[in-house]
């Protein structure tokens, strides 16, 4: 025992000049601007919710927030250059379901190690909901289902593409609901949708941010929620559960994270400026308005979803035999 506190303080003087260190830089963090990553084109939800909580950020900080729009390879690009960058916390990254749970399963292998970026804080969630073209004669989800089970094949639906969290939420009531129906699939919500509206697919699952004007100027119906409770903005629309269907719950989930490497002390930080930038009046209300449920978790909270999350999701990616390359 002696010999292990003699030992213990002969480190001592080793390890405080870098505890000090950390301690002094997580303290002076941020002190130039923070450049933030998003894995798709400008214009859609994830970059909003950036841009709208960047802004917070930057007024929280007192520093310049850098939106980089990097899309490309199912957000494997912006992906690999985070996980690649220095762990300083001066570049983060928007990352959704996709780049963090979907992606290691569809896959075979990937430019980037999950393990590789830190979860810093859910932001939002994007509901899916399910709508479907008004001219299809379908009023409600239980009419949708009786007509899938009579006739199996005979729906076809459409979804922002192979892999996104509109197919894999369409793919888990089929099996929650033992139907079958024909998956096309589109390059983005927004031609998917303007397919649905006229008639060329019978259905889709969509966020309210991708599909509020669709469903505001009525070109599509939407007949039931993928989420816990209703939405505010589609009070009189049912949650899957209400219809027995209670394991029918997805969402497009955006969090922020970093590589790996960054410090706790950052790590922490980071996460308590984007939380306050989140829970500000103003950003939150731009954040339901447009169709966004605001969360602002605490770091942990974030990475125990993504393990549950994983689980759920590759079950069902496995079992449905869902791959690409």
């Amino acid at each position: 025992m002696k010999r292990f506190l003699a030992g213990l303080l002969l480190a001592l003087p080793l390890f405080t000049p870098l505890l000090i260190a950390s301690t002094a830089y997580a303290q002076a963090f941020p002190n130039k601007p923070i450049r933030w990553l998003v894995p798709y084109p400008a214009g859609g939800g994830s970059d909003f919710l950036a841009r709208t909580i960047g802004q917070g950020l930057s007024t929280q900080v007192g520093q310049p927030v850098v939106v980089d729009n990097k899309p490309g390879g199912n957000t494997a690009i912006a992906a690999a250059e985070t996980a690649r960058a220095p762990g300083d916390g001066y570049t983060v990254l928007s990352a959704d379901n996709g780049t963090l749970v979907f992606n290691t399963a569809l896959y075979k292998s990937l430019t980037y190690n999950v393990k590789d970026l830190a979860p810093v804080s859910l932001m939002g969630r994007f509901p899916m909901i399910l709508v479907v073209n008004p001219g299809s004669g379908i009023n409600d989800a239980k009419q949708f289902l009786a007509q899938a089970k009579a006739k199996p094949g005979s729906i076809n639906y459409g979804s922002a593409g192979a892999g996104s969290p509109h197919h894999l939420a369409m793919e888990l009531l089929k099996s929650e609901a033992g139907v079958f129906m024909v998956h096309i699939p589109y390059r983005g919500a927004a031609p998917a949708l303007a397919d649905l509206a006229s008639g060329q697919v019978t259905a889709m699952m969509v966020d309210f941010a991708a599909g509020q004007g669709f469903i505001r100027g009525g070109k599509v119906k939407p007949i039931a929620v993928a989420h816990p409770t209703r939405l505010p903005q589609l009070k009189d629309v049912p949650t899957f559960a209400e219809l027995g269907l209670k394991n029918v719950e997805a969402a497009a989930l955006v969090g922020m994270v970093v590589p790996a490497t960054t410090p706790a002390e950052v790590i922490a930080t980071l996460n308590k400026q984007v939380v306050a930038a989140i829970n500000a009046p103003d950003v939150k209300s731009k954040l339901v308005d447009f169709g966004v449920e605001p969360v602002g978790s605490t770091s942990q909270q974030f990475a125990e979803l993504l393990k549950t999350e994983t689980v759920r999701w590759h079950k069902l990616i496995v079992d449905k035999k869902i791959t690409l390359e």
